[in-house]
């Protein structure tokens, strides 16, 4: 019996589906083994017209419920985009919009819990607002965790955890500004999540990288599996210009440095299983967001094949380190069939 510590694999299942339909993501990730997904943009009637998740009506949340639990599917978090609107409203020749607090509470948040209570999910993943671009960071922490903290309040009212995503061109734009968040909040049902992609796609190397992990460390929740090549001839100007993204690769090839950072995060597993079960969720999920064949502010891509080549690529980071993980079996298949 092996004595590795285990993680669950997950992805964000609209990565996988050419045309979005819920069917076609749900046929792609149970093909590939997986048991848990992310949704984001979905095409739940298979009519043609994508939403996303948490503008779904609760007719179409129910009948997504249904298409996952047909495929043995659980959802890992959903995949919201909460966070990624300015905090201030003042020009900074962005297009990122500003809407009041108290309007986004009402609306975008209320939207997301209903879209969690309705999918069953533990967990939702977002974002720490856009401070005034061409500005730091750090003077912007402490008006952030104030609004963050509210709203994962509001999830906490229904036993809901909320995990804060380090990204580019955001305040917790890495992961020292993460966790600075983290600790001016201090809140039980509040995680970061760790993303490596999100740290190499601003001219980081493997070894800032790494160092970002750790800085963030005592505060992970979980990790979103992303990973991307540096281009040597790109011009680093402080921010990321997302529509220009478009050097991800898989895990086992870029410049994040996964092998040292889950060679490391393997010590830290029981403990973080222990909390997030506390939490409700299953287990720590090392959750795959590739966007092998683009990705941009809001989403990304890979299509079926590239969703293929992203798990196969963690899969052979995972055995490398020492880190146990579960795709579906003929023990899963039989069991499904009431065997």
């Amino acid at each position: 019996m092996s004595s590795n510590p285990t993680i669950i694999l997950s992805a964000f299942a609209d990565e996988a589906a050419n045309r979005k339909t819920a069917i076609e993501q749900m046929a792609v990730l149970a093909a590939l083994g997986l048991n848990y997904y992310s949704p984001r943009f979905v095409d739940v009637t298979g009519a043609g017209e994508v939403k996303h998740v948490v503008d779904l009506s609760t007719d179409e949340l129910a009948q997504l419920k249904d298409i996952q639990n047909e495929y043995g599917m659980k959802v890992t978090s959903i995949g919201s985009r909460l966070g990624k609107v300015k905090l201030l409203d003042q020009e900074d020749g962005s297009h990122n919009k500003y809407v009041p607090f108290e309007e986004y509470m009402a609306g975008e948040v209320q939207r997301t819990i209903e879209a969690a209570k309705a999918l069953d999910a533990k967990l939702i993943r977002g974002f720490s607002f856009y401070h005034p671009k061409g500005d730091a960071p750090e003077p912007y922490v402490d008006q952030a965790a104030e609004l963050i903290g509210k709203i994962a309040d509001a999830f906490g009212e229904h036993g809901i955890a909320y995990g804060l995503e380090v990204e580019a061109n955001l305040i917790g734009q890495n992961g020292r500004m993460l966790a600075a968040l983290s600790e001016r909040m201090n809140r039980d049902n509040l995680v970061c999540i760790y993303d490596g992609g999100n740290l190499s796609s601003q001219n980081m190397s493997p070894v800032e990288c790494y160092d970002e992990y750790v800085a963030m460390r005592d505060h992970i929740g979980w990790i979103h599996i992303k990973d991307y090549c540096i281009d040597p001839n790109l011009e680093w100007k402080g921010y990321v210009d997302e529509e220009r993204l478009k050097n991800f690769v898989p895990a086992n090839i870029g410049d994040s440095g996964h092998e040292m950072i889950l060679r490391d995060f393997r010590n830290h597993i029981p403990a973080l299983e222990a909390r997030m079960k506390k939490l409700g969720a299953a287990g720590v999920f090392l959750e795959l967001e590739p966007h092998l064949k683009g990705g941009g502010q809001f989403g990304g891509f890979s299509g079926p094949d590239g969703i293929g080549v992203a798990v196969r690529a963690l899969c052979s980071v995972l055995d490398y380190v020492n880190i146990d993980y579960k795709l579906r079996d003929m023990d899963d298949i039989k069991s499904a069939r009431g065997f």
